[in-house]
């Protein structure tokens, strides 16, 4: 079983900039794409980005293009969400998520495999 954990929400301003970390842990040892997705209040869930395995493939949504960065560090089993000139649209519960080995990924489905329990970003304008 894997386990999937987030953590660096937090209250900010507009403009202002967070790191979101995300670890899993179990079978850590598979290789999988990680994704970011949020909710925000009322509304569904949302494609925010993935990378693959060795980060040479990446997605973003367009509403976070340029502004949003995602990396992982494979030797420290971490996935990151840097969010830069954050806007108060930002504002939901940021879910970090993995695809097992051979599921689909990426922005063209939102069912992965593993999720985290989230953490809230609040931006306020």
């Amino acid at each position: 079983q894997v386990q999937v954990v987030e953590s660096g929400g937090g209250v900010v301003q507009a403009g202002d900039s967070l790191r979101l970390s995300c670890t899993t842990t179990g079978r850590t040892s598979i290789n999988y794409p990680m994704h970011w997705v949020r909710q925000a209040p009322g509304k569904e869930r949302e494609f925010v980005a993935a990378i693959s395995w060795s980060g040479g493939t990446i997605y973003y949504a367009d509403s976070v293009k340029g502004r949003f960065t995602i990396s992982r560090d494979n030797t420290k089993n971490m996935v990151y969400l840097q969010m830069n000139n954050l806007k108060p649209e930002d504002t939901a519960t940021y879910y970090c998520a993995a695809a097992a080995p051979g599921s689909p990924w990426g922005l063209s489905t939102l069912d992965y495999d593993y999720w985290g329990q989230g953490t809230q970003v609040t931006v306020s304008s």
